[in-house]
């Protein structure tokens, strides 16, 4: 619509965010625009300032605001214990719900400088475990594979989180290969 070049530039800014359409992006850009100013005016510092001050954490490549997190600064943390996951929003996941109560190393790429970090995170904390928490899939399953031989570390159990059926899910919805891993790995009761 001509005359509203910023109100459509902000449309097309939340239409690009994950999950929001152009019907959401629209509602989103009037309730910020014209419904509560204050409150939109509030959203671009709040979003100006996470962008300014987040970064990723030295140790585990985790999100903070610091050069260390605070999850690597606890001491009170069970340092036998890292989680590896694929991105830093996993970590997210995981503390929001008080899963895991161990370190987080997060491995979005493959290269010898992760490996590296990782390497130096097991001996600084005498690691007794490394957990893998990826999606599922055969891709995953060659990285932990990898990961595990270039590690190169003795003494170590590695394991990975179990996956299966759903809860709440009905096992014609679920996928063959979430099927046979839930079959394959059954317990006893």
């Amino acid at each position: 619509m001509k005359g509203l070049e910023k109100f459509n530039e902000l449309v097309d800014a939340f239409a690009k965010l994950p999950g929001v359409g152009k019907k959401s992006a629209l509602r989103y850009a009037y309730f910020v625009s014209l419904q509560d100013s204050f409150g939109g005016l509030r959203l671009a510092q709040c979003i100006e300032d996470a962008v300014r001050f987040t970064k990723r954490c030295e140790c585990c490549g985790g999100l903070s605001e610091d050069e260390i997190c605070d999850i690597c600064a606890d001491e009170g943390r069970d340092k036998d214990k890292i989680l590896i996951v694929e991105s830093p929003r996993d970590i997210l996941v995981f503390e929001q719900n008080a899963i895991f109560n161990g370190l987080y190393f997060v491995l979005d790429e493959l290269s010898e400088n992760s490996l590296s970090k990782l390497r130096k995170m097991i001996a600084k904390n005498d690691a007794k475990e490394i957990i893998f928490a990826f999606t599922p899939g055969l891709n995953s399953d060659a990285v932990m594979l990898f990961v595990e031989e270039r590690l190169g570390v003795k003494n170590i159990k590695f394991s990975k989180i179990a996956q299966g059926v759903p809860t709440g899910v009905s096992l014609e919805n679920i996928d063959m290969l979430s099927l046979l891993k839930a079959y394959e790995s059954r317990t006893s009761l």
